[in-house]
């Protein structure tokens, strides 16, 4: 199975769904949320930019080769071949998302657009494992979705946070402080900070998947520690998020109105989307079982179920635009 026939699944659901969750819950739990076709966009280029790792690795290709001690030669490998690749791709997503609104826009755009780019990654890297390891995606999109789904999330929101601090110099109190040291060190962790979590996290689990000769102590500290740094990276976002929205999120009864209103949106853009997708699985699932089975259809019951579903996913994302455009508009006005 491919990753275009693994979509529209139940592998492909079980794969796409917790990011999807994760970022509605990043939006409504946040005071501006920004544009949600940017961050949509944000979603679908994160996703997108697995399509640079080959390039982005290209340098680093034979780093770490001649290393006989296994230790070492794996320590290279989540530095320079996992985690410097992948965060260049997705920071470079975020970099670009964001800076037409770095002199206007609110900082907490540019996190917000962090979450969006990490979580489209981890869709796509989490529907490669699944389609992968078919025989077991059940329990791996379990595993997946507790910490590796939230783990991409939180790295891009790190990213995104230092990006903004980076930019202004004012966030995280820096402006009591010293601005250009707050936006010299912080430029220098849009990367590092990332990279050496991604490394961090990412070591342990290629020593357990190499390393057939270790005792069952080692291999347990082994996952201790990668599951501590998922969580300690999660927690760390928490933190920037809090602090970056402390100086640079408008507290107005207008910003108010506006977030209620963008809760809702995401709320109905979550509903259509999953039964939409639910149902073109039913009418492609069913469509595959009659060219494999004709003698045993199933068309008659899945594809008007299918279409049933596809039908109120558009009605809710008509629904959803709708409010969107007429609550704005009403906002602006009152504002």
């Amino acid at each position: 199975m491919n990753l275009i026939e693994a979509i529209p699944t139940v592998i492909g659901t079980a794969a796409i769904a917790p990011a999807l969750l994760i970022l509605w819950l990043v939006v409504a739990a946040g005071d501006n949320a920004g544009p949600p076709l940017k961050i949509w966009t944000a979603f679908l280029l994160g996703a997108a930019s697995v399509l640079l790792l080959g390039i982005v690795r290209a340098p680093f290709r034979d780093v770490g080769l001649q290393l006989d001690n296994p230790w070492m030669a794996q320590l290279v490998r989540a530095i320079f071949g996992v985690s410097i690749p992948e965060e260049i791709a997705k920071i470079a997503v975020i970099a670009a998302m964001s800076s037409r609104r770095r002199q206007f826009g609110n900082a907490m755009d540019t996190v917000f657009y962090g979450a969006a780019v990490g979580l489209g990654f981890a869709a796509y890297e989490n529907l490669a494992y699944l389609v992968q390891h078919a025989e077991m995606w059940r329990s791996l999109a379990v595993l997946r979705s507790i910490l590796t789904v939230p783990f991409h999330g939180a790295l891009g929101i790190i990213a995104g946070a230092y990006l903004a601090i980076a930019r202004t110099g004012t966030a995280l109190g820096a402006h009591r402080h010293n601005p250009d040291w707050a936006r010299g060190s912080s430029g220098v962790l849009v990367l590092a900070a990332p990279v050496a979590l991604h490394a961090a996290f990412d070591y342990p689990l290629l020593m357990l998947q190499r390393g057939s000769g270790l005792d069952p102590t080692a291999r347990l500290w082994l996952g201790g520690v990668s599951v501590l740094i998922g969580f300690s990276s999660i927690a760390l976002a928490v933190r920037l998020v809090r602090r970056v929205a402390r100086h640079h999120t408008p507290r107005t009864d207008v910003a108010r109105a506006r977030l209620s209103q963008l809760r809702r949106m995401w709320a109905l853009l979550l509903l259509g989307g999953a039964a939409g997708f639910i149902g073109l699985g039913f009418v492609l699932t069913s469509v595959r079982h009659w060219l494999l089975n004709p003698d045993r259809n199933v068309a008659g019951v899945l594809v008007p179920l299918g279409l049933t579903a596809i039908l109120l996913g558009a009605a809710l994302l008509i629904v959803t635009t709708t409010i969107y455009i007429f609550g704005r508009n009403r906002i602006r006005t009152t504002a």
